[in-house]
């Protein structure tokens, strides 16, 4: 009986934060929208906008944006009632972090490098692929939003490993499923 309420309070906890972290990427996307701002889905969002579905919870909503477009963004989350969070000062050009109710999210900026790459903003030495951003719009749960081409996505997880990170086994799901997803295309 225990057991059948653990699943209960579990299930309701993930139906709650997915809810959650939906609303809020309608918002942002509506804002972003209305300021004429693009940015792209990464990490396991974007996974669940490539495949259409939700595959399972997230910690919070990963984006990526134009780094010219970082003062307008922070003045518009803020203005719409978001909550700007402190990044690690090795981060703070590269990312803005915010919070809405129990929802983080984090944007990344990237720019082109003095030779064209596209690269993530501080951070030259990290090339992206030249057909990281997605043209094309996916759909989850009646939500339009762009994504990260999954070769990317893929080698992000990649790189991670090899700069140290201590792979999650979320990480090592997330990698399956991108190759497949590679793969059918």
């Amino acid at each position: 009986m225990l057991g059948d309420r653990r699943i209960t309070i579990t299930h309701e906890i993930f139906e709650a934060q997915t809810k959650s972290q939906l609303k809020v990427l309608s918002e942002i996307g509506a804002l972003a929208e209305g300021f004429d701002i693009k940015f792209w889905l990464r990490g396991g969002w974007a996974i669940d906008f490539l495949l259409g579905k939700i595959t399972r919870l997230h910690d919070d909503i990963d984006l990526v944006t134009w780094v010219q477009n970082r003062d307008r963004l922070e003045y518009e989350l803020l203005k719409a009632g978001y909550e700007k969070t402190q990044v690690k000062e090795e981060f703070c050009n590269r990312q803005s972090d915010f919070c809405k109710g129990n929802v983080e999210i984090t944007f990344s900026y990237i720019t082109r490098s003095d030779t064209g790459n596209l690269i993530l903003n501080g951070l030259p030495e990290w090339v992206w692929r030249p057909d990281s951003l997605l043209p094309q719009t996916f759909m989850l749960n009646g939500i339009s939003a762009h994504v990260l081409n999954p070769t990317q996505l893929l080698e992000e997880k990649e790189v991670y490993e090899q700069i140290g990170r201590t792979p999650r086994q979320k990480d090592a799901e997330s990698k399956k499923i991108l190759q497949q997803i590679i793969d059918e295309t």
